[in-house]
């Protein structure tokens, strides 16, 4: 029972993808509200707050958008 709540509890995650991506330009159609942390010549890296469910749809809206991903860590 407990890996089930955790499954559903709600983390921050932090998600770097490759190239510049502009704050704005990520939240204009995601399903979730992104926060950009650091933006560099080669990738950018953004906050998010979900559960495992919206952090799947949001990597595959990540995708979709035609973004590579880098890395996903869970920070809480």
């Amino acid at each position: 029972m407990e890996r089930q709540e955790q499954m559903h509890a709600s983390c921050i995650y932090e998600i770097e993808v490759r190239g510049q991506v502009d704050e704005g330009d990520l939240n204009a159609m995601s399903p979730l509200q992104m926060t950009v942390v650091r933006v560099d010549t080669t990738a950018t890296l953004f906050t998010i707050r979900a559960d495992q469910s919206g952090l799947i749809g949001l990597m595959r809206h990540l995708h979709g958008r035609g973004l590579v991903l880098l890395s996903v860590s869970r920070k809480q």
